[in-house]
């Protein structure tokens, strides 16, 4: 029965999303619908990051010893400087791992 579940799940998911797509080309959106599209990405990836940056147990962790925090910061300005996906990366992981090792965490 579960893997019944399972396929049926993974069937309606694929169906739900294939819909939108074969139905882009036939379905006009308005304008003030395909700006604020425009952020989801944005808005999606915050919800992703933002919580497992700042919360710490259960309870939201702003302190100095939040080392997951001190990195973000760092890749914020570096993508705010340079405007690049990977040097962002690169900056933030760098970072962690760095404090990661230098704290012996």
């Amino acid at each position: 029965m579960t893997g019944i579940t399972i396929a049926a799940a993974g069937v309606l998911t694929f169906l739900l999303r294939w819909s939108f797509i074969g139905a882009s080309d036939r379905l006009a959106l308005p304008a003030a619908v395909r700006r604020a599209l425009r952020f989801v990405p944005a808005a999606v990836l915050s919800a992703l990051i933002w919580p497992a940056v700042l919360v710490s147990d259960g309870s939201l962790h702003l302190a100095p010893d939040n080392l997951r925090l001190i990195a973000a910061v760092v890749a914020a300005v570096v993508a705010w400087r340079t405007r690049n996906v990977l040097y962002t990366i690169v900056a933030g992981m760098g970072t962690l791992w760095a404090l990661t090792a230098g704290f012996g965490l």
